[in-house]
């Protein structure tokens, strides 16, 4: 059990680091009032959803916005290729551009990818808002006429729950929306959705295509990766 906290603890605490990161940015962008800046609202949503204490929040967007504090945080994309031919785009926030692109390299070359030029995959990717409800909220009769009634754009299942696709100008009305009808919302975030996808059906390429993922996603720097792979259910089962 003291291994397994330690474990949920430094997943807590990578997670923390990157959701207080864009706060700082989204602040010091836009300033620390959230009515009038919608990535500090996104940002605080995602915060609190992920049990981010209020205090840490508050403080982030002080040190920000308080005129103390000169760490300059830049966005910058890596895309390649994973070792399954499916593509791969990573979003970081760092303060040291020579540190992150050396990091990511890193993880790339040790699994078997290839980091690519500028739009080299990004273009395969739709910049969308995604709501993610569970299943158990909602049927799909009623979900799809909640979509259609909101403006959003399209309605997947994902296996345990729905994904909510819409445009990201539509995003927070579509939110609101879902939320004002008391529905569960798992996840919302503005994203990066395939526009086609590459299957791994076997066990192995899946294995190594999810350790790939969750490698880049432990880098601190790394704020979020996309891919176009999908894993069939049964080598899903296999790997349950």
């Amino acid at each position: 059990m003291k291994h397994f906290k330690g474990a949920v603890d430094s997943k807590r605490s990578k997670l923390f680091t990157k959701l207080v990161r864009e706060i700082h940015v989204a602040a010091k962008l836009g300033g620390g009032d959230p009515d009038g800046n919608p990535r500090l609202r996104l940002a605080i949503s995602t915060a609190r959803a992920n049990s981010m204490p209020k205090d840490t929040v508050e403080r982030a967007i002080k040190k920000a916005t308080g005129g103390g504090d000169d760490t300059q945080y830049e966005e910058v994309i890596y895309e390649g290729y994973g070792a399954g031919k499916y593509a791969v785009v990573v979003e970081t926030l760092t303060d040291n551009r020579n540190r992150t692109a050396s990091v990511i390299r890193t993880v790339f070359n040790k699994n078997g990818a290839n980091l690519g030029s500028s739009n080299s995959v990004l273009y395969m990717f739709e910049r969308k808002g995604a709501i993610e409800v569970p299943k158990a909220a909602v049927n799909e009769e009623q979900l799809t006429d909640y979509v259609l009634e909101c403006g959003a754009d399209d309605l997947e299942d994902l296996g345990d729950t729905w994904l909510i696709k819409c445009s990201l100008e539509a995003f927070g009305p579509v939110r609101a929306f879902l939320e004002g009808k008391k529905l569960e919302i798992k996840a919302a975030a503005l994203s990066r959705l395939p526009t086609t996808k590459i299957m791994l059906d076997n066990k192995a390429a899946a294995e190594k295509a999810i350790a790939f993922v969750e490698a880049l996603d432990d880098e601190d720097d790394v704020q979020n990766v996309y891919t176009n792979f999908d894993i069939p259910d049964a080598v899903l089962a296999e790997l349950e």
